[in-house]
């Protein structure tokens, strides 16, 4: 495969649509649409008790509000853990002393070009909650039963949560 043309159909404040045109390995051109955004960073909090913090806020693609794991957009030029930091802190409050990078997931490579960076935060200490104008956050902590009995029952269907949290048990034991 190869890129041969792009050209922005349409530029937000958080990605871009990109109309590509590539050649398939049969030498045929085709045009993708691809929505191109700077990637995310994804915080799973876990306390001393082994506890997860989640936020919950409604999500307009799906007219519905979501449980989910802390996360925001990696700025242009920032790292992602200095964008884990920045989000923990804006969204919950929530200070770590200790941070450890899980992976890297593609949400929908079909389609979308976001790269998201799970961390795991422990050692945590709370301290004042800044969320932007347009977030309106309810915080939770869930224990680990609770977490797979609302992924089991559809409460949790958004794809990080459900990766980050199988990730964190993995590495914590549970």
């Amino acid at each position: 495969m190869q890129i041969l043309s792009r050209k922005t159909r349409l530029r937000t404040s958080v990605f871009a649509v990109e109309e590509i045109v590539i050649v398939d390995e049969q030498g045929k051109r085709r045009k993708r649409s691809v929505v191109v955004h700077q990637g995310s960073a994804v915080i799973i909090p876990v306390n001393d008790e082994g506890k997860v913090l989640l936020v919950r806020q409604w999500r307009a693609p799906i007219e519905a509000p979501v449980w989910e794991l802390p996360a925001g957009r990696v700025d242009e030029g920032e790292q992602p853990l200095k964008a884990a930091r920045r989000e923990l802190r804006e969204e919950t409050g929530l200070h770590a002393r200790e941070w450890r990078r899980l992976a890297r997931l593609h949400p929908s490579p079909g389609y979308v070009s976001e790269c998201m960076h799970l961390f795991l935060a422990t050692k945590l200490t709370q301290q004042e909650a800044n969320p932007e104008e347009d977030e309106h956050l309810t915080l939770r902590w869930f224990a680990p039963a609770e977490l797979e009995r609302a992924i089991e029952n559809g409460l949790i269907t958004d794809a990080k949560t459900i990766a980050g949290v199988l990730l964190a048990w993995r590495l914590l034991g549970g």
